[in-house]
């Protein structure tokens, strides 16, 4: 019996040490991030505009990291097809319950932000 949970351990041991490493977040196999067609982990460049919302809105850049790596696309407000540059709405929540949508521009392996918008809040902002 002995011998028996030695070897309980050992297998159990051995299949921890050995499972498969999971693939970041919002990645699938081939590398696209969810069906996304830009990688959300991107390095990001904050337009004037951008950051000027964020100070009138309340919104820290952790909240637009938190939107990029689980909200989703708004299609009815993105322009895919647009040219030179397709712009995406992403939706979602942070964790401290705000509902954001954060319009952004995958440009050269980056995603410039253009604006970022709490939804069903109005903030005084005199951003140009």
């Amino acid at each position: 019996m002995r011998q028996f949970t030695v070897w309980v351990v050992f297998i159990f041991c051995f299949a921890c040490c050995h499972a498969p490493a999971t693939e970041p977040r919002n990645q699938d196999p081939s590398g696209r991030y969810s069906g996304l067609p830009f990688d959300p982990h991107a390095g990001l460049v904050l337009t004037r505009h951008a950051r000027c919302r964020m100070d009138c809105r309340h919104i820290t850049i952790k909240e637009i990291h938190e939107i990029l790596d689980s909200g989703t696309i708004n299609y009815n407000k993105s322009e895919p097809d647009a040219r030179p540059d397709p712009k995406y709405a992403m939706e979602g929540y942070t964790s401290e319950r705000q509902h954001l949508r954060i319009i952004l521009a995958p440009e050269g392996g980056k995603l410039v932000i253009i604006t970022c918008i709490e939804l069903g809040v109005e903030w005084a902002c005199s951003c140009n």
